[in-house]
């Protein structure tokens, strides 16, 4: 039998892969800042990118487990 979907600590998870991956695009910035190789630039530009349309899905995703939170998971 499996377990019972726990759910209440997933804003802060959400929260916490936020926070990584913000931090993963700042490094990324000064990576991008300190190469002067255009290929490394354009590949780690295009990581940052993908890394942005991934924190908007958490955002949504952080919305919709506070509103569920609020509402007592029904």
């Amino acid at each position: 039998m499996s377990k019972p979907d726990d759910r209440r600590d997933n804003v802060d998870k959400l929260q916490e892969t936020i926070d990584n991956t913000i931090e993963n695009m700042r490094l990324t910035e000064e990576a991008i800042a300190e190469t002067d190789n255009a290929k490394t630039t354009a590949e780690l530009e295009d990581k940052n990118k993908r890394r942005q349309e991934a924190l908007e899905s958490l955002r949504s995703e952080i919305r919709d487990e506070a509103i569920a939170k609020k509402n007592g998971y029904k």
